[in-house]
């Protein structure tokens, strides 16, 4: 089913890439069918687009506990736990401004 699709002459104030259009509260990234030797490039990059303040859900079949301590390392993190398995975890990552 296709939606409309609405063309605006500008930005949203909040927006500043200007393609127009909008983002969601949280994006949520489901790594389940990204293939394992790429999924935490594919996660690093779509964490890297986020801002302070920004997070991210990553979808997973399990709790990522060796992503997350990559993630941590490459900037400060909180985490939250939204879904915990058995089949899925949902996890929200959240970019903290470094202190």
């Amino acid at each position: 089913m296709s939606q409309p699709v609405q063309i605006q002459t500008t930005a949203p104030e909040h927006h500043t890439c200007g393609c127009g259009g909008h983002d969601e509260a949280d994006p949520v990234l489901d790594v389940r069918a990204i293939p394992h030797a790429v999924r935490h490039g594919a996660v690093f990059g779509a964490f890297d687009a986020i801002p302070a303040g920004g997070s991210l859900v990553v979808v997973a079949p399990h709790l990522p506990t060796p992503l997350l301590a990559q993630l941590a390392e490459r900037a400060p993190i909180d985490v939250e736990t939204l879904v915990a398995g058995p089949d899925e975890w949902h996890v929200r990552i959240t970019r903290r401004a470094a202190s």
